[in-house]
């Protein structure tokens, strides 16, 4: 039998290479053999895209105890409050190892530059003290490009580029993850490991406007679920009420603080229509700005899902707008925008999902020697509705939990394989039904679950992707990726099969995630932080709780 080109026993599978992955792959143990697997090159993930900052109680004003009142305020009542005192105290030892890796956070200016200067923290919205700390406006870039360099630089992590995990190989009867099936070069191969962390992401391209990368369909949620794993809250999506809306252009988020200054939101004809729906206009809360949006655009717009207004910043004294906002404008000249004289296109756009596969403390899920990170996991840090700038703190604060990772009751998982398979097919004829699919998704998922739902919309939602659904399993490619076997091995003879099995098992997953998304929204008959519903429209004391996911059960639970 032809030797495989790439080792297939690892102590450890990392899936995904945001910031979460890359620095769970640095906080493990170093004598462990670690495969990373990221889809996209090792450069892509909405850390990367992060332009907020990274929250942490280090000023000697602030406290430990002032960020935890924060979060669990922003959580509206569905925070752990256990798992949040965990992630603020441990804030500053994480911000600590961050800059001995080198992350060059801003610091105070002043004119002696021979001195030491202080780190530079910044109040945004619904911190009670300034606590967020920058680099550069690209704080997500910043500590992306050195963790990955380290990663790199690191003879016992192995990282497969351009690499898909099709599914988790489990031993059922032990409720037990073995390690993953990979699409890697043409060939689908087994990985065995003691544990595997899932750390994929979020799940935004299943919504029609999003800030998250293209690389996010939410693999790592839908792959947990379809082995069984235990999912909570994900019904709650933060959408961000102004990024930019322009064909081909990432969804670059407009600061909230660009309305403060004094611009105003107007629609085609330039009517500042928020006064229609709140009486401080633009200045209302930041889901009620959404909700206005989302709502205007329905009553005017042809096609609401695509559909856009305008931030004009004209009222806004030009020195004033040079002196805040450097980064929008040089942004907004790099898409062609003069934003002095020019309206800015925006929309409101899913930014972060806070529901996920359900965690321990030790990022420990449901099922034994899998975990979840980041995005993905559902640690109990964001209740209903994150807090700004604590994702990233998240990532970093409970990555450092691996470095005591202990694999001392899990055995090797061995591979036998008994065949080896050249696979011929050439899906090309599938291709158009799955790329419609994954076209129109992303619009039904924005009209049936975006910022304002009802059982209506959610049921026509979930009706339409039932239907997908059943049209999907009729294909060949859906038929061999569900029959993939742990005791085979695949050579793809096709040149176009590797992307059209990447393409089919995303738009499986977004599926996947759409109704998980959709059964969760219509389960909670309330609305809560991330999750509004017109007809529902006010906090129930009864729904004080999470909602719990498994295969396809959905309870109330801890």
């Amino acid at each position: 039998m032809q030797e495989s080109p790439f080792p297939s026993n690892f102590d450890v599978i990392i899936v995904g290479s945001g910031a979460a992955g890359l620095y769970t792959a640095l906080c493990l143990p170093n004598n462990f053999r670690i495969a990373l697997v990221t889809k996209d090159k090792l450069k892509r993930g909405a850390s990367d895209w992060a332009q907020g900052g990274i929250a942490a109680a280090i000023n000697p004003d602030d406290s430990p105890l002032f960020h935890l009142q924060d979060t669990l305020k922003a959580g509206a009542g569905l925070c752990d409050t256990h798992a949040v005192k965990y992630l603020v105290e441990n804030a500053a030892i994480s911000i600590q190892s961050l800059l001995e890796m080198g992350v060059d956070f801003d610091r105070v200016k002043d004119d002696n530059n021979n001195i030491p200067h202080p780190l530079a923290m910044t109040l945004e919205a619904a911190h009670s003290f300034p606590r967020v700390l920058h680099a550069a406006d690209t704080t997500g870039r910043a500590i992306v490009s050195i963790l990955r360099q380290k990663v790199l630089d690191s003879p016992h992590i192995q990282v497969y580029e351009q690499a898909y995990a099709l599914s988790l190989w489990l031993n059922e009867s032990k409720n037990q993850c073995l390690g993953i099936s990979l699409l890697y070069e043409n060939q689908i191969r087994w990985l065995s490991a003691k544990a595997v962390i899932l750390a994929t992401g979020g799940g935004g391209q299943v919504f029609a406007q999003t800030t998250n990368p293209h690389v996010s369909t939410g693999d790592g949620v839908a792959l947990a679920w379809r082995s069984g794993a235990i999912l909570r809250d994900l019904e709650f999506v933060q959408f961000h009420p102004t990024a930019l809306n322009m064909p081909n252009t990432p969804h670059f988020l407009i600061s909230e603080a660009v309305r403060g200054e004094g611009a105003h939101l107007v629609d085609e004809e330039g009517k500042r229509f928020a006064f229609d729906y709140h009486e401080k206009g633009e200045l209302a809360p930041r889901d009620v700005v959404s909700r206005a949006i989302y709502s205007h655009l329905h009553k005017t717009c042809e096609n609401p899902a695509l559909g856009k207004v305008y931030l004009d910043l004209r009222p806004i004294s030009p020195s004033r707008i040079e002196y805040r906002f450097p980064n929008i404008i040089d942004k907004c000249q790099q898409w062609g925008i003069d934003l002095f004289s020019q309206r800015i296109p925006v929309s409101p756009a899913a930014h972060y999902w806070m529901g996920g596969v359900c965690v321990n403390l030790q990022n420990q899920t449901s099922i034994n020697g899998l975990y979840a990170i980041g995005e993905t996991a559902s640690t109990g840090v964001h209740g209903a509705n994150r807090l700004a700038s604590n994702s990233l703190l998240e990532c970093v604060v409970f990555a450092e939990n691996f470095r005591h990772l202990s694999l001392d009751s899990f055995s090797q998982p061995s591979i036998t394989i008994s065949n080896q398979q050249n696979i011929d097919d050439d899906w090309e004829e599938e291709m158009e039904l799955i790329s419609y699919i994954r076209a129109s998704l992303p619009i039904t998922m924005w009209e049936g679950a975006g910022i304002c739902r009802t059982k209506e919309g959610l049921e026509k939602a979930l009706h339409q992707i039932d239907n997908w659904r059943i049209q999907l399993e009729t294909l060949s490619i859906y038929q061999f990726i569900n029959n993939i076997s742990s005791s085979h091995e695949y050579n793809l003879t096709s040149s176009q099969a590797q992307q059209q099995l990447k393409l089919a098992t995303e738009t499986i997953n977004l599926l996947d995630v759409g109704y998980l998304i959709l059964k969760s929204a219509s389960f909670r008959t309330e609305s809560r932080g991330g999750h509004y519903r017109l007809d529902y429209p006010h906090t129930d004391d009864n729904w004080q709780i999470h909602t719990l996911v498994k295969n396809n059960s959905w309870w109330q639970g801890n």
